[in-house]
């Protein structure tokens, strides 16, 4: 089937919409929809973080073959943290650019920055939230702040208008925050209210655009943490001597997370350090496991030369960053991802004309788009 006879599709996804919060809101629309269509539990990506997850779904690919692993990179060149936000370092062309190619137009929605910055020149119509346009202030009024949950309902505004107004769109990706995800638990009452928002805007697109497919997942869950390490300060205090340490889930948006995450890179300044250093990390409280960096690849298809020397993975109650001593206790109430427990998302697919997803092949949160682009490329 030619990409240009395809249904029109909303891709939402909704940033650190874990599946206990699909299991614990009401969500009358989302879950008819999911009765009607298409449902099961899936797998984000590991690590579970944006950057890895949102381009692996929108390349519809693994990361071993797009190249983003992270949301925040060591450049050897200069020795210093950088976050990944040059569209250059993806290596795979995006679904956007694929269904360009053969006559759909597409739209991003995204409340972050780094999105836009990364996939939005493949794209027809693209808004960022945290930076939005003179235009787009002008049509739909200044965003509300970053840090906040209004937020995702504006950016589902600008959403329904397209559906209502721009017939010419094909292909529609809404990208949320996870800001009320890291703070609030599944159960509290303001996560309830702010589900129960998206709930509504997602049944008024579904009004608007009856006809359209609808493909809603996840990039990562979110976990309460107790307890901070700065590996790179841990292992000074062991006597060895760190190139550098990096938290792969750290970006601009320090609010919602610190720049702390459940996994960090970590470099060597030798090659023959890895089987000492390995062990010590190991047997740090809070670090779960250990792996070299083509393990790492091997079991998460990871791009290896894009990871550490070694990748550290926390325990469910544990992220890594940089502190001013080595440890640090976490307020209560401190909640993130990263690591191997933030992994459980919804995989829903509703309004699909033909056949739907094979349950049999969807595993991923990227699974969707994959069986996307094969039904109609």
């Amino acid at each position: 089937m030619d990409g240009a006879d395809m249904q029109r599709t909303v891709i939402c996804m909704y940033d650190g919409f874990g599946f206990d919060y699909f299991e614990e809101s009401p969500l009358p629309v989302m879950k008819r929809m999911a009765r009607e269509g298409f449902h099961k539990k899936g797998k984000a990506i590991f690590p579970t973080l944006t950057n890895a997850n949102n381009i692996s779904i929108i390349c519809a690919s693994w990361p071993e073959k797009h190249g983003v692993t992270t949301n925040c990179f060591f450049d050897e060149a200069t020795n210093t943290a950088r976050f990944l936000e040059d569209a250059d370092l993806i290596l795979v062309p995006t679904i956007f650019r694929r269904f360009r190619s053969k006559g759909v137009r597409s739209a991003l929605l995204t409340c972050k920055d780094k999105t836009l910055k990364l996939v939005g020149r493949d794209t027809d119509f693209a808004v960022a939230a945290e930076a939005p346009s003179a235009d787009i202030v002008a049509r739909y009024g200044a965003p509300p702040p970053m840090y906040s949950a209004e937020v995702n309902y504006w950016l589902w505004t600008i959403a329904l208008d397209i559906l209502s107004n721009r017939p010419d769109i094909g292909l529609i990706y809404v990208h949320t925050t996870d800001y009320p995800m890291h703070k609030w638990a599944a159960q509290d009452p303001r996560s309830l209210e702010h589900m129960a928002r998206l709930d509504e805007l997602l049944g008024a697109a579904s009004s608007v655009s009856p006809d359209t497919n609808f493909l809603i997942t996840a990039d990562h869950g979110m976990n309460p943490k107790r307890k901070c390490i700065d590996l790179r300060k841990t292992c000074a205090l062991g006597g060895i001597d760190l190139r550098f340490s990096v938290s792969p889930v750290a970006d601009r948006l320090l609010e919602h997370h610190r720049g702390f995450g459940g996994v960090s890179y970590v470099y060597l300044r030798s090659e023959k350090e890895l089987p000492a250093v390995r062990d010590f990390l190991a047997k740090v409280p809070g670090v779960d496991k250990t792996l070299t960096r083509h393990e790492a690849a091997g079991l998460y298809h990871l791009m290896p030369e894009r990871v550490g020397d070694i990748i550290v993975l926390a325990d469910k109650e544990t992220v890594f960053g940089d502190l001013p001593e080595a440890e640090e206790e976490l307020a209560r109430g401190y909640r993130n991802h990263g690591s191997l427990y933030e992994q459980d998302i919804p995989l829903i697919a509703y309004g699909f004309a033909g056949n739907g997803p094979d349950p049999e092949e969807m595993h991923m949160n990227f699974d969707l788009t994959q069986w996307l682009c094969s039904t109609y490329l």
